[in-house]
C-alpha cells in the first residue's frame, strides 16, 4: 500500500484584497446551486421614509454592498465550524461573550 503525500493548500493574496473591506452588515441567502454571503457598509444613518406605493412610512438603512462571496453548499459546513472555532478563541483571549 502506496501512502499518499500529505496536501498542504498554499494561499497568496494580493495586495489590494490583503487590505481587506470594512463591513457592519451581511446578508446570506442560497439558490439551488450554493449559498451566497453578501458583505455590506451602511452608508448613510437611518432614516424615516414614505412608501411611495402604500404610503406608510419606514425606516430607511443606505447600504452599499462591498463584497459578494459564493460557495457551494458543502462549503458551508466547512465555514460554519470555522467560524465557530474562531469565535471560540476569540472569547477565550479576550474574555468577551458575545
Amino acid at each position: 500500500m502506496i501512502d499518499e503525500p500529505e496536501s498542504r493548500l498554499e494561499v497568496t493574496i494580493s495586495p489590494e484584497v490583503e487590505a481587506g473591506q470594512y463591513a457592519n452588515f451581511a446578508s446570506v441567502w442560497h439558490t439551488r446551486d450554493g449559498f451566497i454571503l453578501d458583505f455590506a457598509v451602511i452608508t448613510r444613518p437611518p432614516a424615516i421614509a414614505d412608501d411611495p406605493q402604500s404610503g406608510t412610512q419606514y425606516v430607511s438603512v443606505p447600504t452599499r454592498i462591498v463584497s459578494r462571496i459564493r460557495i457551494p453548499p458543502a462549503q458551508v459546513f466547512e465555514l460554519m465550524k470555522a467560524l465557530e472555532q474562531q469565535l471560540t478563541a476569540f472569547e477565550k483571549e479576550t474574555g468577551h461573550k458575545l
